[in-house]
């Protein structure tokens, strides 16, 4: 087997040799771009290790530890469902000794991970329920009771009023943290869209009263490493069941292994909504929106009037659905209501939904610029 350290001109490519390989995903995100000009920062010393698919779950850390030893360093965080493998901090030659191994398929640079909307106003913490026309536009909130969806994000408030957090299974990525509590509020109201419940307060989410669980990759700013991510969705692999949604609402540059766990997820059954991002250009520049499956949706955002939103990512053939995404009211970390704009908005109105079991369409965005309008989500 030949193994390689990817530099960054090259790791555009990766998912797609990976495909060939032994036990890998045979489908992809489409075809690869020339030019990566939506990358993220990378991270000095950071680099995220996958290993042949041969390899024992338990035998991870086993192999991990060895490899770890020849190149030095510090193990960060272990993958076993998902894929097989393990971020490290190590050297730059360090990295070159791991990926020599034959146990490694490949090695790649760890790079920034964010979520970027945009905040409107506070709405107040006590006013009685407000229904968001997003949640309108879609088809109204109808009762998720029952249901489960996965959070992947900046985690949620574990104690808002209006949300049923499921704190059992709540775990945090972030390095330094030990809490699944929102420190940002991205999470917060992400999981307020999908499921804040029908009472007398707060706002109303697409499948009321639905469990939300916190899975915490997003730190305080709402920033975020590739190397959490895919720690995140290989929890989410090992512990979710038929029936379950993941949502997504983040993004990267080009990151082949998180592709591929998603990839993973999506073969497993379970179905995955993803913002398309919120940069105004081609979706094929970014991981995970670019990912192509039949579990995967990826989201762009429309305002009231049905216009795709200028800062909503697009691409014929990548992008799935488009939903309400400018000034979307929803839960605010601490208690209360706020408005949100985003492609991040956008996503969860479809994780509802397919929690629900009911994701139809109805009319088109306006103004799609890639000449092939996204449907939009309903009920």
């Amino acid at each position: 087997m030949v193994t390689r350290l990817l530099p960054l001109a090259l790791i555009a490519s990766s998912l797609i040799l990976a495909g060939c390989e032994v036990g890998a995903p045979t489908s992809d995100a489409g075809p690869v771009p020339s030019d990566n000009s939506l990358a993220r920062p990378v991270i000095p010393g950071h680099y995220i290790v996958v290993l042949d698919d041969a390899i024992a779950p338990s035998g991870v850390r086993s192999v991990a530890e060895r490899l770890t030893a020849l190149a030095g360093g510090t193990i960060g965080v272990i993958y076993s469902h998902a894929l097989r493998g393990f971020s490290i901090e190590t050297t730059a030659r360090g990295a070159a000794i791991i990926a020599r191994d034959a146990r490694v398929r490949r090695v790649e640079q760890d790079i920034v991970v964010t979520a970027r909307p945009t905040e409107g106003k506070l709405t107040g913490r006590n006013k009685a329920q407000d229904t968001s026309w997003g949640t309108t536009r879609v088809g109204g909130s109808h009762d998720g009771t029952g249901r489960r969806a996965w959070i992947i994000d900046s985690g949620i408030d574990l104690d808002h009023p209006d949300l049923r957090v499921d704190t059992e299974h709540a775990a945090t990525f972030v390095a330094g943290t030990s809490s699944a509590d929102d420190q940002n509020g991205h999470g917060t109201h992400v999981a307020g869209i999908v499921g804040a419940l029908n009472n007398a307060i707060g706002s109303i989410g697409v499948a009321a009263g639905a469990t939300v669980v916190p899975v915490r990759v997003l730190d305080r700013r709402g920033n975020g490493e590739a190397s959490w991510v895919i720690a995140g969705i290989d929890y989410v692999l090992a512990n979710a069941a038929a029936g379950d949604v993941a949502n997504l609402s983040f993004g990267a540059g080009l990151t082949p292994t998180i592709d591929e766990a998603v990839l993973r997820l999506a073969g497993a059954g379970i179905r995955i909504a993803i913002a398309a991002g919120n940069d105004g250009a081609n979706c094929a520049f970014v991981s995970p929106a670019r990912v192509n499956h039949a579990n995967v949706y990826t989201v762009s955002a429309i305002d009231a009037k049905r216009s795709l939103a200028s800062f909503s990512n697009y691409g014929a053939g990548i992008v799935d659905i488009a939903a309400p995404g400018v000034e979307i009211l929803s839960s605010r970390r601490g208690g209360g209501v706020v408005s949100m704009t985003g492609t991040s908005m956008a996503a969860p109105h479809v994780a509802g939904l397919l929690l629900l079991g009911s994701l139809h369409t109805s009319g088109t965005a306006v103004g799609d610029v890639d000449g092939q309008p996204d449907p939009i989500a309903v009920y």
